[in-house]
């Protein structure tokens, strides 16, 4: 038997797009779980787990990224990195008080 894979696309709403702030926050989150997690936005595939390749995808407003997790725990690790990306906190910078 394999491992478990899930994708999901989402879209950076963000106005500022996935700059280091989300970007800290997409990497800890993927980071509570033991499952592998790439990021990808069409031309690059990045480790999920990196805060210096989540960078290198330089996401502004409107990319699509597509999340790939593989392992035990990757639905867990999808629907948690789903909810953060449409959470208000990630969205909005002002949000973080």
């Amino acid at each position: 038997m394999g491992k478990a894979v899930c994708e999901i696309a989402v879209e950076i709403k963000n106005m500022h797009g996935l700059h280091m702030r989300p970007a800290m926050q997409f990497v800890d989150i993927a980071n509570q779980f033991a499952c592998d997690i790439s990021v990808s936005n069409g031309e690059k595939v990045v480790d999920g787990k990196s805060i210096m390749q989540i960078a290198l995808l330089a996401a502004t407003h409107g990319t699509k990224l597509k999340i790939k997790a593989e392992g035990d725990d990757a639905q867990k690790a999808i629907n948690a990195l789903q909810e953060l990306v449409e959470s208000r906190r990630f969205i909005d910078p002002d949000s973080y008080v």
